[in-house]
């Protein structure tokens, strides 16, 4: 319980880390995967947290969202403004930082104890019948299946709808490139059948 509070405060300081180095860094790229590690962070924290099927939508739209923006930023130059960052605005930046960091701790202090779900401290959550009635009113094999595909389906086809969504997108912005360039596959066989021009 008190180690699980230790790896989700180490976490959310990684976390906090990676997103300053996200902002502040002058080279895009490096912002990138910086951003990538807050993401792989907030994965960590979510299977700490005993949502493992959070975790497992996070890292998936992470490496969908990193792939994006690493074709995206590939080539492309930051201009810097001219002028430096005066102290007063460093010291709202640090101030913003340690207010955001203090209530994450006092967050994470007033989660549950570790191991005792918060629908067990609520007779009336839902959560308390699909235990009780899943199986019977879904005729499903297993619990886990019933609240998925049957409770929650339209959330799950969310899920899924977004995952293919960011998927598609992917895969037209790196497909973009190519046709701009006029880049074409040559077929082998068509080249033999020319005359091997």
């Amino acid at each position: 319980m008190f180690i699980t509070e230790i790896y989700l405060l180490v976490l959310l300081v990684f976390m906090i880390i990676a997103a300053i180095i996200a902002v502040e860094i002058k080279s895009l790229i490096s912002s990138v995967i910086s951003l990538g590690a807050v993401g792989v962070g907030m994965s960590i924290s979510f299977l700490f947290l005993a949502a493992p099927d959070l975790a497992i939508v996070q890292i998936a739209v992470e490496v969908l969202l990193l792939i994006f923006l690493i074709r995206a930023t590939l080539g492309r130059e930051i201009v810097s403004e001219k002028g430096a960052v005066t102290i007063p605005l460093r010291l709202l930046s640090i101030f913003i930082v340690l207010v955001i960091l203090g209530f994450g701790i006092i967050a994470f202090r007033n989660l549950p104890e570790f191991g005792k779900p918060v629908f067990s401290l609520v007779p009336e959550a839902p959560s308390n019948s699909y235990i009780q009635h899943g199986l019977k009113e879904t005729g499903s094999a297993n619990i886990i299946t019933a609240v998925i595909l049957d409770y929650r389906g339209y959330d799950t086809l969310g899920e899924a709808t977004v995952l293919f969504t960011s998927l598609l997108g992917a895969l037209v912005i790196l497909r973009a490139k190519t046709k701009k360039n006029g880049t074409k596959v040559i077929n082998h066989k068509e080249t033999k059948a020319r005359g091997g021009e």
